[in-house]
């Protein structure tokens, strides 16, 4: 028993220890053993300091829980279904019964809504009632502190009631206790809930009550009213804003003389609405401070991805260069850089495209930047080149996260270019006549990570005076208007046409502006980059 995950029974609370005590069976029966933890582990309220043996009905504290021992051999009631050392009850404090012989009899039953529940019926007592959970509750948006609260409530508003607890469905669907309360201090008795009236409560929405259980033939049978001298409980389910079911609130009482009426469970449905109403609130906002971190996060990933990029581009004699990325999200998976290289003589152009986008597509992004600019540094020649960043990211590489990509090496002075293409879009010329030239349709590689050692081919190519070179990433050429209908590589290939000579920055410009036309405000669903460069006519 203790707070880490491998423990039999996971108790979470601070006070625990990570591995706190164990129960085990000895030959001669089963013992209670503290496992060195910090607050020590008791048994019917002495510490203990070795193996101890357990009889019935011992009580063992841990931190502020306390546990009850049943043995096997001499509890009168059935032990409770889950994954327990030997017959202990387990948790908080309630054991969901499964009704021996004839099940729960039902006095009343009334429909729960989400809210406040039907106000026309006793409203000042309601009202008080919302007002008594509202005040408690304001301001509260720890999930752990607000249940409990939600019971003090309880407890005002139904000064008879003797024990109350809420239960929360799990991720599997199985009800699991998340706080109890008993009207006297020190009074550790299991409160145990009827699986088939919560099973009603909660597939059916309504709030059940049964007065005057002890008196009633068809409870004879019941261990959980017999046992506990039940003498009047109710249950109601708690609702979430679009009307199913959260969780249940239980309470019941001993009190021969004031068992519980038609008018309480109106009132404690409308409590529950409330209850509910407060929880979700505080669980959402919950998430809203958590999506505001979230938020934060990503503003600083964003500006440490814009950092990866270059802050200027070269612009030697003679040549423009241009580029522009924008991402679908704070963080996207495209990646330039121009950065001279061979001792400023020679101009590198890197450009890539990482499948998908977002955060996984971002980190992947920031990989392959580290790695072109520590490749270039030390080697000119472009096969080389391509073949080494190439063979590293597969070294990291993360499944299906492949990058297509363009590597080339540009002389300002002569205009030859020598490029790879790794499973890009071509590189698309526009001569000085107008006419557009693709270059390395038949040449291009596969994207960079997918598979080590591969042999890329080497394009070369001399960009006269007056000549552009356009670069793209298919979030370009596939961008979508709110008829679904693409941009399309033939509108790029029109814009191209009709641009001026040696006018980069110019075309550049014209081609993201008409993307944003086609768009017409329908948002981004993949990051646009392009890169423009050429020689002035």
């Amino acid at each position: 028993m203790g707070r880490h995950p491998e423990c039999t029974i996971q108790l979470n609370s601070n006070m625990v220890s990570r591995k706190h005590a164990r129960v085990y069976r000895a030959d001669d029966g089963w013992l209670v053993e503290d496992l060195g933890s910090g607050n020590g582990t008791f048994l019917n309220g002495k510490k203990i300091e070795g193996p101890t043996a357990l009889s019935h009905e011992d009580r063992i504290k841990l931190g502020p829980l306390l546990f009850r021992f049943e043995s096997a051999a001499t509890a009168s009631s059935k032990a409770p279904t889950g994954k327990f050392a030997g017959d202990m009850t387990l948790g908080m404090g309630i054991d969901l019964d499964d009704d021996q012989g004839e099940p729960a009899n039902v006095m009343n039953a009334i429909e729960a809504v989400a809210g406040f529940g039907k106000l026309e019926i006793r409203p000042e007592a309601k009202l008080k009632a919302v007002l008594e959970i509202s005040q408690s509750l304001a301001g509260t948006i720890d999930l752990d502190a607000i249940l409990p609260k939600i019971l003090d409530s309880l407890f005002k508003v139904f000064p008879h009631a003797d024990r109350a607890c809420i239960l929360f469905q799990n991720a599997e669907g199985k009800m699991i206790p998340k706080a109890v309360k008993h009207r006297r201090a020190g009074d550790d008795e299991t409160v145990k809930v009827s699986r088939t009236i919560l099973k009603t409560v909660l597939e059916q929405k309504k709030g059940v009550l049964s007065a005057d259980a002890m008196n009633d033939a068809q409870f004879q049978a019941s261990e959980s009213i017999s046992n506990l001298a039940i003498r009047s409980m109710m249950c109601v389910p708690m609702l979430s804003l679009d009307g199913d079911p959260m969780g249940a609130i239980h309470i019941d009482t001993q009190n021969i003389f004031n068992q519980f009426k038609p008018d309480d469970l109106d009132l404690l449905v409308a409590v529950a609405g409330q209850a509910a109403m407060s929880y979700e609130s505080a669980r959402l906002m919950v998430t809203a401070l958590e999506k505001l971190k979230q938020d934060r996060e990503m503003d600083i990933a964003m500006n440490v991805q814009r950092a990866l990029l270059p802050t200027e581009l070269p612009q030697p004699p003679g040549w423009q260069f241009y580029a522009s990325y924008e991402t679908a999200q704070a963080v996207g998976g495209d990646y330039y850089d121009v950065l001279p290289v061979d001792k400023g003589t020679k101009i590198c152009i890197a450009f890539g495209d990482v499948a998908g986008k977002g955060v996984p597509a971002s980190l992947v992004m920031s990989r392959i930047s580290s790695v072109v600019q520590n490749v270039m540094a030390f080697v000119t020649n472009v096969a080389e080149a391509a073949g080494r960043i190439n063979n590293q990211m597969c070294a990291k590489a993360v499944e299906g996260r492949f990058v297509t990509f363009v590597l080339g090496v540009v002389d300002p002075k002569t205009g030859k270019m020598k490029f790879v293409n790794a499973g890009h879009m071509p590189i698309m010329i526009r001569k000085v006549d107008g006419t557009i030239v693709e270059l390395g349709e038949e040449e291009v590689g596969i994207p960079l990570g997918v598979m080590e050692d591969f042999p890329y081919d080497v394009v070369e190519y001399t960009i006269l005076p007056g000549e552009t070179a356009v670069i793209y990433t298919d979030g370009v050429s596939e961008a979508m208007n709110h008829d679904s209908d693409l941009f399309g590589m033939e509108r790029i290939r029109q814009l191209v046409m009709k641009s001026k000579a040696g006018a980069a920055e110019e075309l550049g410009k014209a081609i993201l502006a008409d993307v944003r036309k086609h768009a017409d405000g329908r948002p981004q669903n993949d990051d646009i980059t392009i890169m423009v460069f050429g020689r002035n006519a």
